[in-house]
């Protein structure tokens, strides 16, 4: 839930900055966009790890997220492939087109809980977001914290885009998305591996709090400690 005490909230347009106070009962996104009200745009989050939340307004990029299609599985599998990537992901085995078929099809076409997006920056493919209710996974909801959040896997495939804060914009977009597809959540949870400091800071960054390290089973049948990170709706989004 917001919090009691006033929250110090500045939102970056071009050079200018914009601040205020988010009031009683007020998410830091619903501030935001009354203490930008006045410029074109919406505002983003670009830092929310400090004591000042930060957001910021650029009309000209665009991040948007859409259905994945089987379509997209060739270039899904090229990203898959990516060395920034697939050191990650080994887990899951050679990252070939069948394999990446076999993995993200049913999801795909709606045969399991997961539901796959592709994100576009300015209408061009750069990487995706899967998300599920971590309570349709029995196994995984006995290890998150909270069985009733949705969770959320991603990664940027494209690699120029890598290092350049689209991470968070994506995770921004899919946030906003997942507060209108499920608006009885009140959590969302994460849980990279714990040497991801990349990952862990972009989480940071939209919002989510690190909490319990814990060993997750993967599917070759290692174990990776990864760090569970929970974001409150409420709080962030409203």
């Amino acid at each position: 839930m917001p919090e009691a005490t006033s929250t110090h909230v500045v939102v970056h347009h071009g050079g200018r900055e914009l601040s205020g106070v988010a009031r009683a009962g007020e998410s830091w996104a619903v501030a935001a966009r009354r203490i930008a009200a006045t410029v074109p745009g919406v505002p983003v989050a670009r830092d929310l790890s400090g004591e000042v939340k930060e957001f910021a307004v650029d009309p000209d990029l665009h991040v948007t997220l859409r259905a994945m299609s089987r379509g997209d599985l060739p270039v899904v599998t090229r990203w898959r492939q990516s060395e920034h990537v697939q050191r990650w992901w080994v887990s899951d085995g050679e990252p070939t087109l069948e394999a990446i078929t076999d993995a993200y099809g049913p999801g795909i076409d709606g045969m399991t809980p997961t539901r796959m997006w592709v994100v576009e920056v300015n209408g061009r493919s750069v990487g995706f977001v899967q998300d599920y209710r971590i309570a349709d996974y029995p196994d995984y909801a006995v290890l998150a914290p909270d069985a009733d959040a949705i969770g959320v896997d991603y990664l940027v495939g494209d690699e120029h885009w890598v290092g350049r804060g689209i991470g968070t914009r994506m995770l921004w977009a899919w946030l906003e998305r997942t507060h209108h597809r499920f608006p009885e959540a009140t959590t969302c949870f994460a849980a990279p591996d714990h040497r991801n400091v990349a990952s862990l800071r972009v989480l940071d960054k939209v919002g989510f709090a690190q909490g319990v390290w814990f060993d997750e089973p993967q599917v070759d049948g290692s174990v990776d400690t990864v760090v569970g990170c929970s974001l409150d709706l409420r709080r962030v989004l409203g």
